[in-house]
């Protein structure tokens, strides 16, 4: 079984305040001009993405750099549905291991597309960022649209570590039962800081 954890990228999409809007224009269309084509305009940070270091540090290292193994790997979730801050807990010394893509679900995703979804998302504590830098984790995956809030200390400390974020990822819930899968989070092969990206659940 497949479950996609992935946006639709469409025309208004929400966005982080203060972000251009994302335009898709349907630019020619079979009826007038003989074949269909689109235009798309997007921040890289629109919908379900990958942001990487060279968001919040000061690199020279696009997301396209980051080797493409990164991005692929056995997940584990974490159920803390509820809370306003992830705290570190002893069990998930056992839970998450090196190499892990951790996906946090907080329940938090049920308020994508509400202006409430930008502002009073749950954050990480700096004991639960610490124990993912020292397990190795190979990446990082929420339901929320930020592990934390200006000035993005959870951000930089993951980015220094060659963690990347994947953010607002959708149907999270879906994986609430599921015992064992693997994340595939792909971004373009853009030279940018971050992506949009098409991110899956392979259930094993």
């Amino acid at each position: 079984m497949i479950i996609d954890l992935t946006y639709a990228i469409m025309a208004e999409m929400p966005v982080y305040p203060g972000d251009e809007e994302t335009s898709l224009t349907h630019t020619q269309q079979f009826g007038r001009d003989g074949y269909n084509n689109h235009q798309l305009s997007i921040n890289m940070h629109a919908g379900t993405h990958i942001d990487g270091p060279m968001h919040l540090l000061d690199l020279n290292e696009y997301i396209s750099d980051l080797p493409i193994a990164t991005f692929v790997g056995e997940g584990i979730l974490l159920d803390v549905s509820g809370v306003d801050h992830v705290e570190y807990k002893t069990e998930y010394e056992a839970i998450i291991q090196e190499g892990h893509i951790v996906v946090v679900y907080t329940g938090f995703g049920k308020h994508y597309g509400e202006e409430a979804y930008f502002t009073d998302y749950p954050v990480l504590s700096p004991a639960f960022v610490e124990l993912l830098i020292r397990k190795k984790i190979k990446m990082l995956g929420l339901d929320t649209p930020s592990p934390d809030k200006f000035p993005y200390a959870s951000h930089k400390r993951l980015f220094s570590n060659q963690i990347p974020i994947i953010e607002n990822l959708a149907h999270v819930d879906h994986l609430v039962d599921v015992k064992a899968f693997e994340i595939i989070a792909l971004p373009l092969r853009i030279q940018a800081d971050s992506s949009p990206a098409r991110v899956i659940a392979i259930v094993r």
